[in-house]
């Protein structure tokens, strides 16, 4: 399998996909219609991207089976492209959570002892304690989190640490004004580590905004967390309260923060911004950056040694099952539920030509089929074919399916749940 792997990864990834029998072509410099032509020139099956955008023209260029994003979050790839392509979308969630949290709260702590006023005063010759002796402090304070998955539940162990209350809102979860189970905690998937979560579920973000002094946000970016942090949260937050943004600059409307920065002197500490550059180093200019109390740092939440040879080995594992199995792991462009009406349940003799039979059948009669599996029994003699189909296939049909192979033991249809 050829793997063309266009953003900088590890090189423990590079050799890992090296010994699964993987011819590599590592090009990290690819962008934008270089890319394309790299699709094309290298017929690769797989392409591994990191921040790199994969545009659906792009998709077109050669014949990929597969796109593996080395992060979390899928954003910069087409996805719906994709699937329309019968391409598979994967991702390496939760892999870089640690590194991200701990950037969340180097921010917070930046924000509250004003760390970097403090080196910028010191380097220029001046001795300012007066100034920088006086800080609010975090233990007792609340936090409040936009956004429970794997990130966020990084962010509840560490403010556990330093004595802090949290509650938090997630636009998955049926979110209600309660304490936080423990049920809550299966469902979501968080595997929190502590029996008492000290969490609460607040029932939207202006709630988690009202109740906090430190809003950090961890959300994925989708059309209903699209500027999801408005005029309307900000204004719930206290004056001087600290908002903390590590996960997408799109989930912020940034003109509504810069009059809120303004009016009720947020503080704000930011790891990504709306005017990014596209390359690792270039010139750079927000203005948001320049207001007072505002504290950034350069994209690089998930940038720790040990986040990226865990999500080089994600990647390798994700192509290795590929490769020997057929099947993707986080996987993130398949459908939830079937679209398909009705299933054709066909027990039948393991021969070969009782499925080709059924499946001419149906498709003469213009009956698509969605999905399907066949699983064999016990001793190779016989199996059965779920058929997931569009439409329901009439009795006449079902007769000439059942009648026409020896080697059909029963067929039935089954309705599906609307």
């Amino acid at each position: 399998m050829r793997v063309l792997v266009a953003d900088a990864f590890e090189e423990s990834g590079l050799r890992g996909l090296a010994a699964e029998g993987c011819e590599v072509v590592y090009a990290p410099e690819l962008k934008d219609a270089s890319l394309a032509a790299a699709i094309r020139e290298s017929d690769a099956d797989v392409l591994v991207v990191r921040s790199t955008r994969v545009a659906a023209e792009m998709l077109d260029a050669g014949h990929l089976s597969l796109i593996v994003r080395a992060g979390a979050g899928v954003n910069t790839i087409d996805v719906a492209g994709a699937a329309a392509r019968g391409i598979y979308v994967s991702n390496c969630p939760g892999k870089n959570a640690i590194a991200v949290a701990e950037l969340a709260f180097g921010l917070i702590l930046s924000l509250d002892r004003r760390i970097p006023d403090n080196v910028v005063e010191l380097r220029a010759g001046r001795w300012n304690k007066k100034e920088y002796s006086s800080a609010p402090g975090l233990f007792g304070c609340t936090l409040g989190l936009l956004g429970l998955g794997a990130i966020g539940a990084e962010m509840v162990r560490r403010a556990q640490g330093f004595g802090m209350h949290v509650v938090a809102w997630d636009h998955r979860y049926g979110a209600a004004d309660r304490p936080f189970s423990e049920e809550d905690v299966r469902l979501a998937g968080l595997e929190l580590m502590h029996r008492d979560l000290r969490v609460e579920l607040a029932p939207s973000p202006e709630a988690v905004a009202a109740r906090c002094d430190v809003l950090s946000l961890h959300l994925s970016l989708v059309p209903a967390t699209r500027g999801i942090v408005n005029a309307e949260v900000l204004e719930c937050l206290k004056p001087g309260a600290f908002l903390i943004n590590t996960a997408r600059s799109e989930l912020v409307d940034h003109e509504a923060l810069e009059a809120a920065i303004r009016t009720r002197g947020l503080r704000v500490g930011f790891d990504v911004f709306e005017r990014e550059p596209t390359t690792a180093v270039g010139a750079f200019e927000d203005p948001v950056v320049h207001m007072p109390g505002v504290y950034g740092t350069h994209h690089i939440g998930a940038s720790t040694r040990q986040a990226q040879e865990a999500i080089a080995a994600e990647t390798v594992r994700i192509i290795r099952c590929y490769m020997r199995t057929g099947k993707v792991p986080n996987v993130v462009n398949l459908c939830t539920r079937t679209p398909a009406t009705h299933t054709l349940v066909v027990r039948h003799h393991d021969r070969p030509g009782v499925l080709a039979h059924v499946l001419e059948h149906l498709s003469t009669n213009q009956i698509n089929v969605q999905e399907m599996e066949n699983i064999i029994f016990d001793g190779a003699k016989a199996a059965v074919a779920r058929i997931n189909l569009d439409g329901a296939p009439p009795a006449s049909l079902l007769e000439t399916i059942r009648s026409g192979d020896p080697h059909i033991l029963d067929l039935y249809l089954v309705q599906l749940a609307g």
